[in-house]
């Protein structure tokens, strides 16, 4: 029987970033020496803590459904951890747990964007983002950054990407695939672009808690007024507390209307997120993982600055120190005009596993991810300077 798959979906790309972390798996299981950086994951456990408050929640008899928007709990402490980190107001009417901050922006995009209506994206971009939007009839109009800038936009940028039709400014600080960061100056200018205008700010901040450099983080809503009634922070904890199957992403935002309507989308699609991670998610909130998450912030930043060394010293390649995430964008431009290429051979050659920028939108670039054991970090590294030196 033939089944015709309706034309949205023709228009949908696969996630360049799970095909070749799923590519490398299957190399390896083939018993082929593969070392893979595509991953955006922690090699570290879940925190005990976190853990046990799961186990808890089980032996407690937790196993029930919930309200659609997450228990108030776990709604309090995003509210408490937003007014402890940011100095941020929310009420419980204004958070909303989906499951992973990729289904909170589904869920934003689903209910914000009519179609046509314009979303403007920094480029480089996690893959999702342009994804999304055009699944939701949106248009995502990019606006390309480079090194000169730490990949991050200006005011004049923004400035003149903004059209009648710009309905969202979408931003990410920390970056992925970029580690960049907007200090509180830069996100005050983009907010003075943006006074007098409908055009809502979605801010992901899922790696606000991996900072490097002395660096500190601001929260979007944090910088005027005016930018904390426009803007909807997304967040969650698979990054900084290691909970990536755990699936726990929220959004705060001062619209309850908003809000509301991503509980009556989410009611029909996945109700609530599953109860046990939610109990689990309360520690996190809490700050009682906050050794857990410095201890590996450490070693990320450890990991960071050995591989950030390491590939300045490649002829040909060069890349800037990230102030955040666990990502390095590394500029490959003098060597290969074709990421795809360049990754695809390095992977068939070496049996190295790297993301090309083309994925990100940013052509001339491959995205290494240091979300692992350093000794991998070192004999990878060592195998891209051997495959650049043989080009």
């Amino acid at each position: 029987m033939l089944m015709k798959i309706v034309n949205r979906m023709e228009n949908l790309s696969p996630s360049v970033t799970l095909a070749i972390t799923a590519l490398a798996r299957e190399l390896k299981a083939q018993g082929k020496d593969i070392l893979s950086f595509s991953a955006g994951e922690p090699d570290f456990d879940t925190p005990q803590i976190v853990k046990d408050a799961a186990i808890k929640a089980i032996n407690d008899g937790q196993t029930k459904y919930t309200a659609v928007e997450g228990i108030i709990a776990t709604k309090q402490a995003i509210i408490n951890k937003l007014k402890k980190d940011h100095g941020l107001e929310y009420k419980l009417d204004g958070i909303v747990i989906s499951n992973g901050a990729k289904h909170s922006l589904f869920n934003l995009f689903q209910v914000l964007i009519e179609k046509g209506d314009e979303v403007i994206i920094p480029a480089p971009y996690w893959v999702t983002y342009p994804e999304q939007v055009k699944f939701s009839d949106g248009i995502p109009v990019f606006i390309d950054t480079d090194d000169s800038t730490e990949f991050k936009i200006t005011a004049e940028q923004l400035k003149a990407a903004i059209t009648p039709k710009t309905k969202i400014l979408l931003l990410n600080t920390p970056s992925n695939p970029t580690g960049s960061i907007y200090s509180k100056e830069e996100l005050l200018a983009l907010g003075e672009v943006l006074k007098g205008t409908d055009i809502i700010v979605l801010s992901d901040e899922m790696y606000e808690k991996i900072i490097y450099n002395g660096k500190k983080f601001v929260a979007a809503a944090e910088v005027s007024s005016d930018m904390y009634n426009r803007t909807v922070t997304i967040n969650g904890l698979s990054k900084a507390v290691a909970m990536t199957g755990w699936r726990f992403g929220y959004i705060a935002t001062p619209n309850v209307a908003l809000a509301k309507s991503l509980t009556k989308l989410q009611g029909q699609v996945t109700s609530n997120v599953n109860t046990m991670t939610q109990y689990a998610a309360i520690p996190a909130l809490e700050g009682k993982a906050d050794k857990d998450i410095e201890m590996m912030r450490v070693e990320f930043e450890k990991r960071k600055n050995i591989a950030v060394k390491s590939f300045n010293e490649i002829k040909g390649l060069s890349t800037i120190d990230p102030d955040g995430a666990f990502y390095l964008f590394v500029n490959i431009k003098e060597v290969s005009n074709d990421s795809m290429k360049f990754c695809a051979e390095l992977l068939e050659q070496k049996g190295v596993a790297l993301v090309p920028g083309l994925a990100f939108g940013s052509e001339g670039y491959f995205r290494f991810s240091f979300a692992t054991d350093l000794a991998s970090i070192q004999e990878g590294i060592k195998r891209i300077k051997e495959f650049v030196e043989n080009k």
